[in-house]
């Protein structure tokens, strides 16, 4: 069954003006009651105008739909169904947004402060031709106490191909990006962010914004899906599709890949113990 409501469906649409992109935001969720309050508030208290923003529910049945309909008459639109995963999932807000700059901010994260979108926008303006634009998160722990701050990297599309270092709370995808790099690979369950950065890597570098955008929630949840085997999996498929050399690189490229997700998992290990989950 499929569920629909926000202002969208009263015939309110917004738009940009010259000078003031239309930003829209997509929030993916599903049965996180516990935490989307939160990240609906850091797009609703945003201090730049116009804001788009889009739920993409995935048929949640533990009360987050009440929460979505707390806010319904502030959110453009919001859509409650079952999907096939979450890239399928973040394509259908993709398809849903009009916006000239797109993000998803999913249900576990939130904006750093109220004056998140106006300095994106602000960046965007002054690199008119930009596709893709990505910053610093802080990561925090249930609370929102930080345990690490995260700066956006300097940026090399030969790097990225080594590993990715490109935060997907931080990052913005103009419409043309999407239309010209395409949409989130279904075919990735946990690497879908990734594969996309290397397809707009192609296409020109990103505008790396001096600015913590983000604030991402560590908890085990969270982190599960950066430290199972098949995200590793996944992601390793995908840096040999861009790397260049024989045989001879590729298994120098792999043990350096796997060093680091021994290195990895003991990170992961570390920020859940300062969060305080043991």
């Amino acid at each position: 069954m499929t569920l629909e409501g926000g202002t969208r469906l009263l015939g309110t649409r917004k738009c940009g003006t010259p000078g003031r992109p239309l930003v829209s935001v997509i929030t993916v969720v599903y049965n996180n009651r516990k935490h989307l309050e939160e990240t609906i508030r850091s797009v609703l208290s945003q201090s730049y105008d116009p804001v788009e923003y889009i739920i993409v529910d995935g048929g949640s049945t533990d009360g987050t739909l009440d929460i979505i309909r707390e806010y319904g008459d502030r959110i453009d639109f919001w859509r409650s169904e079952p999907d096939e995963g979450i890239s399928d999932a973040m394509n259908k807000g993709v398809r849903l947004a009009t916006g000239d700059l797109i993000a998803h901010l999913h249900s576990d994260d939130y904006y750093k402060d109220d004056g998140t979108l106006s300095a994106v926008a602000g960046e965007l303006l002054r690199h008119p031709g930009a596709l893709w634009l990505t910053g610093g998160i802080d990561i925090v722990d249930p609370g929102g106490r930080v345990l690490q701050t995260v700066t956006g990297r300097k940026y090399s599309y030969r790097k990225l191909v080594r590993g990715n270092f490109i935060l997907h709370p931080a990052t913005f995808v103009t419409r043309e990006g999407f239309g010209k790099a395409g949409l989130f690979d279904p075919a990735y369950r946990y690497s879908m962010d990734y594969d996309l950065w290397l397809r707009l890597g192609t296409l020109g570098d990103p505008v790396t914004i001096d600015r913590r955008i983000a604030c991402f929630r560590a908890h085990p949840a969270s982190l599960s899906v950066s430290k199972s085997d098949r995200a590793y999996q996944e992601t390793w498929e995908i840096r040999k599709k861009y790397l260049k050399g024989g045989r001879k690189e590729l298994l120098g490229q792999y043990l350096q890949y796997s060093l680091k997700r021994i290195w990895a998992r003991a990170y992961y290990r570390g920020l859940l113990l300062r969060a305080g989950d043991r």
